[in-house]
């Protein structure tokens, strides 16, 4: 299985959490990003995979709407990723480690940090994902048993526009 884990991009502060839009910066650091990935999501098989079908799923604020309208792509908003969504219901969503797909996932702090800490295997406490980053997970088997790997960790400042 594929896991991507993209972090909604810099967003405005505002007292509505669900309408906050992405600022200037985290407009730049979507589209940087999206430049980045989304010639692995579309043409080219997924590490391990015989496919290029990768499902994207949304949280429905506003800031990972437009953080994902940058990859010009299908996606499907699902409530289990809002603000409010736990690591569980996240991963449930996803199928892993036990599925066998590609799934990008455009989310919030701290669930995003949570579920990389769980497939790190950190024992407790979470990792902190930049604004506008994207990590990149697969598994794959080894010894007889489940292997978790990291692919890529992506910092949209370090992309070049």
């Amino acid at each position: 299985m594929e896991l991507i884990l993209w972090r909604h991009a810099e967003a405005e502060d505002g007292m509505n959490d669900q309408k906050r839009e992405l600022t200037k910066r985290g407009r730049k650091q979507s589209e940087r990003v999206a430049r980045w990935v989304k010639p692995l999501l579309r043409g080219r098989e997924a590490p391990g995979h015989a496919t290029t079908e990768w499902r994207i799923l949304v949280s429905p604020s506003k800031r990972t709407l437009q953080t994902v309208k940058a990859l010009d792509l299908p996606f499907d908003v699902r409530e289990s990723l809002a603000p409010s969504g736990t690591p569980q219901e996240l991963l449930r969503e996803v199928g892993w480690p036990a599925g066998s797909g590609c799934v990008l996932v455009v989310g919030h702090q701290p669930t995003l940090g949570q579920v990389a800490a769980r497939l790190l295997g950190v024992a407790s406490g979470e990792l902190s994902i930049r604004k506008g980053a994207l990590w990149w997970f697969g598994t794959r088997e080894r010894d007889g048993g489940a292997e978790t790997l990291v692919r890529a960790v992506i910092n949209p400042d370090l992309l070049e526009d």
